[in-house]
């Protein structure tokens, strides 16, 4: 059901869905119970699911008087459906970006949630005062399957982006220190037409880079306070090919899949950022031969992944390369070395 309001709002709720059915009802709870004392849109992107999410989402009876409803209309053939074909997942996201009309954007998916109704509010009123932001964000819960149910609990905070500052810049996004999560996180509208380059539908993931994309224009302000869950299914973006691939493979390709992405921010920033992605990107190659075995056939893998896979000039990717050959080589030496003093 799509509620209109005609006076332009203030901040547009990106929300994008797919096959979200069991869960759609709570994020929409969650949108339709803000206070604000302002108006405010959702625009919804239903990714041709085929459950029963949109229609769970059409039959939502909405009661916020300040709240305006767009479900984007998409049909199989139409010109979003072949641009999806051929840009893939992403474009969804970024379809939805391109129908926001409010001064704010805060970001939410459909298996995820809001808990605090003062959220939008809070987020609002420390763009209005801090021009100096591009965006802010705050921490979240997670929430798990325990016994057929989801049970909220804190979320993990070292080595999951939880940077306690108040302010944080892109720097801090090359080394790692910080994440603004999906749910979490409310920018100033600056979306234009040129505004996503090409490689940004090339990668798994949508939220860092948009991070990468919105610290060329501004610092991150933080609230210290959860608002939000991310509901781990072990069937979102950031988890697909988990159970295909067992955890030790989804591991190698997810870490990967974030060296990628950091290479292009790297050179989208013309590698002003590169001592720290480059410091990030060896953390991650750590994290891919811990799930390797301790074989030549691994070392010879990995290393051709370096150099030849990687969309980088050679001097950019000589400190991995180099710490590639070091690991396996004491790795291999070591093993070596305990198979003959065993025989």
């Amino acid at each position: 059901m799509n509620k209109e309001l005609s006076e332009i709002p203030l901040v547009s709720i990106r929300l994008m869905t797919f096959n979200h059915e069991k869960y759609i009802e709570e994020a929409l709870q969650s949108i339709d119970s803000q206070k604000t004392n302002f108006n405010f849109e959702v625009v919804i992107g239903d990714d041709f699911s085929s459950d029963n999410n949109l229609d769970k989402i059409k039959n939502y009876c909405f009661i916020n008087k300040k709240l305006s409803v767009n479900i984007l209309k998409r049909t199989h053939g139409d010109s979003y459906y072949l641009k999806r074909k051929e840009k893939g997942r992403l474009f969804n996201f970024v379809d939805i970006l391109n129908n926001c009309r409010g001064k704010y954007i805060a970001l939410l998916d459909g298996d995820d949630y809001w808990t605090d109704p003062l959220k939008l509010q809070k987020q609002v009123d420390m763009l209005e005062a801090n021009p100096q932001l591009v965006a802010c964000h705050h921490w979240q819960y997670i929430a798990i399957k325990k016994g057929g149910r989801f049970v909220e609990l804190e979320a993990p905070i070292k080595g999951h982006g939880y940077f306690p500052q108040s302010t944080s810049n892109v720097e801090n996004i090359f080394s790692n220190q910080v994440r603004l999560k999906t749910r979490t996180v409310m920018f100033r509208n600056i979306i234009s037409k040129d505004f996503f380059p090409s490689w940004f539908y090339k990668v798994a993931f949508g939220d860092v880079p948009l991070s990468f994309l919105l610290g060329m224009h501004g610092d991150f302000g933080f609230i210290d306070e959860p608002m939000a869950v991310y509901r781990n299914t072990e069937e979102g973006a950031s988890l697909s090919g988990l159970k295909e691939l067992g955890r030790k493979k989804f591991k190698v390709q997810h870490f990967k899949n974030w060296i990628q992405i950091w290479d292009y921010a790297d050179k989208f920033y013309g590698f002003k950022y590169h001592k720290e992605a480059s410091e990030t990107v060896l953390k991650f190659y750590k994290k891919i031969t811990a799930n390797l075995p301790i074989t030549v056939r691994s070392f010879i893998k990995v290393l051709y992944y370096d150099i030849f896979e990687r969309k980088l000039p050679f001097q950019h990717k000589l400190a991995s390369s180099k710490w590639i050959v070091f690991y396996y080589l004491k790795k291999l030496g070591s093993k070596l070395k305990r198979k003959i003093t065993t025989s």
